[in-house]
């Protein structure tokens, strides 16, 4: 599909040379030769005075500048405009045998007419037909008008979409965070205004996201007082089934609470991207778990570097390996090299999920099915987390079912180059 600037600038071409043609069409018709009537004719009726003057008064037509010779003048003949000249001496006068030569180290025409003697009149006449190589100057004509619109058309298609292409790099530039960059306001004022109104939208929109995380941190901190309250009366519960629902309950939602402020916590901490080698790191995650007593298989020793917040980045891989673990008897891991990316792929064996559930998977509080509520453990936000923190470092992660049972969740991130501290992609 064609861009805007593209259909705009095609707009001004067609708009431009459409102008310019019938504008030269106009001046062509105004411009253009006069009649052979006009012309051709009044020169037969000269030639006609001069033929006579020649044949009544010798000495006063070799005065007047008039040749005569015994033959016509020498050159190539111009056959055609001597046919038009004796049609046109025909019409005017008494038919006269009469013809046009070029000379070749000359560019004007000589008309030659026979007085009948054996002698000819000899004179210079004006050539009147257009000058040679007039389609090579209309052809270069065209084209400057083309060549010239499109620079134009271009020019100004790439002002007019000026502010589109601000907000289009705005757009494809929104951090991992969520935010614009900062956009230079300079330029025309449109683009200064577009680029203000961005640049106010940023802060704006930081300024929100600011306020939810506070409020979310907020909120997980001051249910931990009510909780704990709830809990030290579920104790004086006397029936001990309905003691044992309370305090899962009680545990479940201070999970919700703890997760909440970790996540604000990692989002809004000072802790900075750093090198990070993935292998190593999953291989404290599947030990740390293993410990636990869920059971997880130790992936083959890869070297990886990534960029990423190190305790954040554990935290996600954490929860992926944990939900693998949980929910599907147990977590297998491969890591690889794809291009510029390291690719981890974390596989179970579990029920999987049904198709037109698996788009959800990353919602928070997400169940299959409710009734594991009650049976597993967990808040269902640790999907939604690990996804957040993955993209946060330009990655990406997918959940799709394996064939015949099991889920396979693969996470790409940008592979980096470290050279003391420094880090870039590659």
């Amino acid at each position: 599909m064609m861009s805007l600037r593209g259909r705009i600038a095609l707009l001004l071409i067609f708009a431009i040379v459409s102008v310019v043609a019938l504008a030269t069409f106009a001046a062509s018709r105004v411009l253009l030769p006069p009649l052979p009537e006009a012309t051709m004719e009044p020169l037969a009726s000269q030639l006609h005075i001069l033929r006579r003057l020649a044949e009544t008064n010798r000495v006063a037509a070799l005065d007047a500048g008039v040749t005569v010779a015994g033959s016509p003048a020498t050159g190539v003949e111009e056959s055609g405009m001597s046919r038009f000249l004796a049609r046109a001496l025909e019409r005017t006068g008494e038919p006269t045998t009469a013809v046009i030569t070029r000379s070749s180290d000359s560019p004007v025409l000589t008309a030659s007419l026979e007085l009948g003697n054996g002698e000819w009149v000899v004179t210079d006449i004006p050539d009147l037909r257009p000058p040679s190589g007039g389609h090579l100057a209309l052809a270069g004509w065209i084209v400057l008008i083309v060549l010239g619109s499109t620079g134009i058309a271009l020019f100004a298609a790439s002002k007019i979409t000026k502010p589109l292409e601000l907000l289009e790099n705005a757009t494809s530039n929104v951090g991992p965070d969520g935010l614009l960059a900062h956009i230079p306001e300079t330029g025309a004022g449109e683009i200064r205004a577009t680029a203000k109104a961005l640049n106010d939208l940023s802060v704006r929109l930081k300024f929100a996201m600011e306020s939810r995380m506070r409020l979310v941190a907020a909120a997980g901190h001051d249910l931990r007082t009510p909780m704990t309250r709830m809990r030290l009366r579920a104790e004086f519960v006397e029936d001990e089934e309905e003691r044992t629902k309370w305090l899962a309950d009680l545990e479940e939602l201070d999970v919700i609470a703890d997760s909440a402020i970790e996540l604000v916590r990692e989002e809004i901490g000072g802790e900075t991207l750093s090198p990070v080698e993935l292998g190593h790191l999953i291989h404290e995650v599947a030990e740390e778990l293993h410990e636990v007593g869920l059971k997880v298989e130790m992936p083959p020793a890869v070297s990886l570097t990534v960029a990423a917040k190190p305790l954040a980045l554990k935290r996600a891989l954490r929860n992926l390996v944990t939900n693998a673990a949980t929910h599907g008897g147990g977590a297998t891991m491969e890591i690889r090299q794809q291009g510029n990316n390291a690719i981890l792929v974390i596989l179970d064996q579990g029920p999987g999920i049904p198709e037109e559930l698996i788009h959800q998977v990353f919602e928070p509080f997400f169940r299959v099915d409710m009734a594991r509520r009650r049976t597993l453990p967990g808040a269902g936000l640790g999907l939604a987390i690990a996804r957040e923190i993955i993209e946060r470092f330009d990655g990406t992660i997918t959940i799709a079912n394996r064939q015949p049972n099991g889920l396979a969740q693969t996470v790409m991130l940008p592979l980096v180059e470290s050279t003391h501290g420094v880090f870039s992609l590659t």
